[in-house]
């Protein structure tokens, strides 16, 4: 089973949030998931950018690593220095998100590493994929 890394490193602006969201969207369009999954990939790929942006101490960008494999999409989100003080709101804004991860993720986490904290989504695959190349589209 081979795994193909799509790195995605975008400013820190919620404005790159589409970015994000069109290519988690781009990465699962062809993998035989529903028109809800890959809405809900969507959601979560906006839902963790955005907590990323309010949590994370890094002014410049925020890192994000696709693994697309034959049976999930695994996204980490790189939240930087996660010591930042963080006022009320964005404290309520991180209590939906987490929400949402929850209810459209097969597996969320938050946790911390060598590399720092982060974001860990997880989204299983439908078992038959149709994961053909462009040159295999006219086949």
């Amino acid at each position: 089973m081979s795994t193909d890394r799509i790195t995605l490193t975008v400013p820190a602006r919620p404005e790159y949030a589409k970015t994000v969201r069109m290519t988690a969207s781009a990465l699962v369009s062809r993998t035989g998931m529903s028109y809800d999954e890959v809405d809900d990939v969507r959601v979560a790929a906006e839902e963790a950018f955005v907590y990323a942006v309010d949590h994370c101490n890094e002014v410049g960008s925020v890192a994000l690593d696709f693994d697309l494999s034959d049976e999930t999409l695994v996204v980490r989100v790189s939240l930087g220095d996660a010591s930042r003080v963080t006022d009320e709101e964005v404290e309520r804004r991180a209590a939906y998100a987490t929400f949402i991860l929850q209810s459209v993720c097969d597996r969320f986490e938050l946790s911390s590493d060598e590399q720092g904290p982060h974001l860990t989504l997880v989204k299983n695959l439908p078992a038959t994929q149709d994961v053909a190349g462009p040159e295999d589209a006219d086949s």
